[in-house]
């Protein structure tokens, strides 16, 4: 049986939607700390670049930083060729760019709107794990991510349309998984309440919500998603693929 001293991505690339800020920054840099070189892609060059930066600076891994619209079927085509020229291979895709916009009621969300939650968080995600997937099994193995939520098990009126566009991420990691078998493991990181920077437009009594409805009685820290995410990434998780790992704070 293999021994494993710890997550060691040495030699690896590893691709970040949304990588620039929240659970994405925190999953670049650990990749980066634990030896990989990485991609960082969002609609922001700009802030892709200081990510990069901070990289390069802190690990002294290569850092590619890359805009992209992953709604866009066209830009995740362009994402995927641009990756290939900076490092001719990926070895570690992490589906974690999303969106969950507000509204008053269900009956409210213009078709627009639903469309673009759906294509963001589901339809750029098929694309890029559908052409990056293929290369990992023909260069001979890699490991896919999916980042979904605990509102992909449990639906709520008020963020329905982004809970069935994650449930659909959901089923994409089993298919994936089956598809690119046995070389290339995909896997589902289902996230729960994180205090990332979409925790200021929380409501005043989330805090209180989160101590009633969580067994941890409280979000997560952005950093605290990286043990599971180096775990999925690394050949510590050799035999697991098709799998949903929970990092959600154990909803009651």
């Amino acid at each position: 049986m293999a021994e494993h001293a710890g997550p060691d991505l040495t030699g690896k690339v590893a691709l970040v939607t949304g990588g620039s800020r929240g659970l994405g920054e925190q999953m670049v840099l650990a990749f980066a700390r634990a030896g990989a070189d990485v991609v960082i892609t969002s609609r922001k060059l700009e802030t892709c670049e200081e990510v990069a930066q901070r990289v390069r600076e802190e690990t002294g891994r290569r850092a590619f930083a890359v805009a992209s619209h992953v709604g866009r079927w066209s830009s995740m085509d362009e994402l995927a060729e641009a990756a290939d020229r900076e490092f001719g291979a990926i070895d570690v895709l992490v589906n974690n760019a999303g969106m969950s916009p507000l509204f008053e009621k269900l009956s409210d969300v213009p078709e627009a709107l639903y469309d673009k939650v759906l294509d963001v968080n589901l339809k750029g995600t098929f694309r890029l794990s559908a052409l990056i997937g293929q290369q990992m099994m023909e260069r001979g193995g890699g490991s896919i991510i999916n980042v979904s939520s605990y509102a992909s098990l449990s639906p709520q009126p008020y963020f329905l349309p982004y809970a069935a566009a994650k449930a659909g991420l959901n089923a994409l990691t089993v298919g994936f998984a089956r598809a690119y078998a046995p070389t290339v493991r995909v896997n589902t990181l289902l996230a729960g309440p994180f205090r990332t920077d979409v925790a200021a437009h929380w409501p005043e009594d989330t805090a209180e919500r989160h101590r009633r409805t969580y067994a941890l009685q409280r979000a997560g820290e952005p950093d605290e998603v990286v043990g599971a995410a180096l775990f999925l990434a690394s050949d510590m998780s050799s035999y697991t693929t098709g799998s949903i790992v929970r990092v959600d704070g154990g909803p009651l």
